[in-house]
């Protein structure tokens, strides 16, 4: 006990024993959705999650993974793999992204941090540019965030700014790039009125200009390169107003895919091309579309295209987008800080740890569950092994991924008896959902069933319990919908995928021969979510949780 009176030592469970070895699955990218042809979950064989399934209600039910339960601000924001496993293995709810956004607005402190200090050490002398999607869809970016930190930069001396838009059509109307391009130039307006000199400098759509993600086409990053930092587009404009009208005007146009544009003076030369000594931020909240970016913006050592100029900039990021890769190294809002995961303190409680996964998910069942931090808390008792990911392809050319060759390391850790917990992530159902390939989808599917298989056959042998869940949904919807559920058609009649993850539940299931016949899911826990699974972990170890965790989705009925 320390003089605070904290102490890392767990009650013993009453009911549950301890020393059974506690398998913890987690599916990536599986929810739980009506069943159809777009349901690749659903159409692929995955004879092993059917049979968890028939233990409904006892033994197997949903939870939420998006929202308010992963910390998100509203129900309409899906989650994903960084705070879906940062709730489960944190245990509670911590404020994620554009809430956490949100609350360093609203308080001030984002103009407090060590971030905004850095950038505006380039307000006196050079221009701070923002670059991001302009937007009030609310899943990668707001608009209303872009308007309090134009304001908080120009009240807190940016002399010039530079806005680098990208339109949306996506997660918001069609259309709408017009209304909110007018809503900006107001701001603008009303800053160069208070002696800020601050206008829109490029523009383009977020489809074909620098939001690319997982790699899938560094042309797009180059084509935003070429207009944000060199200044070059095939368009150049006087105001964004007539770029994007008159782009749009084009046949088969849209905000998606709208070409990049430049905005340039009366003598044709670009009002705001990046160069040495500015600052840049990009104000996306939201990772997986800026990363390609970020790495283009900070990696000296950058060979994915020609950037011809590399300018010396103060860069930051609206939040940091990958903290395996600590990218970028400047950001203005921290992550959340975590503290007292499940992790640590089954450590402290003597619970000999394996974690494993493939690169693409490594960082999720080590650094993101346990809360943002890197490396062993006691790695006396911790062995965390990274499968190497397939490199240099799309996860649809290979959708088995390495799906088998994590099950083998944890079938291994647990006849070993090595371990106490063996926790692994199985990628398929989300890297192989994000390319859209339907087919190579229900592949993935089938293959991550086949790994439950092997590490629920060895939790058998050896008399131990299993907990199979997932982190949000991806695989079990690969179609765009309306409002009334149908699916959406392009203008050729051909269906649109959906290569996003989604709003849907996702499943837990609980079971092995180490469970006996006396516990089971309560009935009093309807709307749980992510973060109730730390504690239910903790009790299968034969620990109550700590009193301030989520409560847990298990009770034991008296036999």
């Amino acid at each position: 006990m320390s003089s605070s009176g904290f102490s890392w030592k767990l009650k013993e469970h009453p009911k549950i024993p301890k020393g059974k070895a506690v398998a913890v699955v987690v599916l990536d990218g599986w929810g739980e959705a009506n069943p159809d042809k777009y349901n690749c979950i659903h159409v692929a064989e995955t004879p092993t999650m059917d049979s968890l399934k028939k233990g409904a209600p006892d033994r197997w039910r949903l939870v939420r993974a998006h929202g308010t339960a992963v910390g998100l601000p509203t129900e309409d924001d899906m989650g994903n793999s960084e705070v879906g496993h940062n709730a489960l293995g944190a245990g509670r709810i911590f404020a994620q992204g554009a809430k956490l956004v949100d609350l360093a607005l609203a308080s001030g402190k984002i103009f407090e941090g060590e971030g905004f200090k850095y950038i505006k050490e380039s307000f006196n002398s050079n221009t701070l540019h923002l670059i991001g999607l302009l937007s009030d869809g609310g899943v990668h970016s707001r608009l209303d965030q872009l308007q309090l930190l134009l304001k908080g930069a120009s009240e807190r001396g940016a002399k010039r700014i530079c806005v680098h838009i990208l339109t949306d059509g996506r997660d918001v109307l069609d259309g709408s790039s017009v209304k909110f391009i007018e809503t900006l130039e107001n701001d603008l307006t009303k800053l160069r009125e208070k002696g800020t000199d601050a206008k829109i400098a490029s523009g383009g759509g977020r489809m074909y200009v620098t939001m690319d993600r997982y790699e899938n086409d560094w042309e797009v990053v180059k084509r935003g390169w070429d207009a944000q930092v060199l200044g070059e587009a095939p368009y150049n404009f006087r105001c964004a107003i007539e770029a994007v009208k008159k782009l749009r005007a084009e046949p088969k146009s849209n905000d998606q895919y709208l070409p990049p544009f430049v905005i340039v003076d009366e003598s044709g030369k670009p009002v705001g091309p990046i160069v040495d000594g500015d600052a840049v931020v990009t104000f996306n909240f939201r990772a997986d579309r800026m990363v390609m970016l970020a790495k283009a913006l900070e990696y000296q050592d950058f060979d994915k295209f020609d950037r011809v100029r590399f300018p010396k900039i103060r860069y930051a990021g609206m939040l940091q987008y990958d903290g395996e890769l600590k990218l970028p190294n400047h950001y203005l809002v921290s992550p959340p800080e975590i503290e007292r995961t499940s992790g640590e303190y089954l450590v402290h409680n003597g619970i000999r740890t394996f974690a494993c996964s493939e690169t693409v998910k490594f960082g999720h069942v080590t650094f993101f569950w346990n809360g943002n931090r890197s490396g062993y808390f006691n790695p006396a008792l911790e062995e965390y092994v990274e499968v190497p990911s397939d490199s240099g392809i799309t996860f649809n050319v290979k959708p088995k991924m390495k799906a088998m060759e994590i099950a083998e390391k944890a079938r291994d850790a647990i006849l070993s008896g090595k371990f106490d917990q063996i926790r692994v992530n199985l990628p398929n159902g989300d890297m192989v959902g994000h390319t859209g390939d339907i087919e190579a989808t229900i592949v993935a599917c089938k293959a991550a069933d086949e790994a439950v298989k092997m590490i629920l056959d060895a939790i058998e042998k050896v008399g131990g319990i299993y907990v199979v869940t997932a982190d949000h949904g991806n695989a079990e919807d690969m179609v765009k919908r309306n409002k009334a559920g149908q699916p959406l058609l392009d203008k050729n009649g051909q269906i649109q995928i959906l290569t996003s993850h989604t709003l849907e539940p996702v499943p837990i299931a609980i079971g092995g021969p180490g469970l006996g016949n006396f516990v089971r899911f309560r009935k009093d826990v309807p709307s749980g979510g992510l973060a109730n699974v730390a504690a239910t972990v903790m009790n299968l170890h034969g620990f109550e949780a700590p009193s301030d965790y989520e409560t847990t989705l298990i009770e034991v009925v008296d036999k």
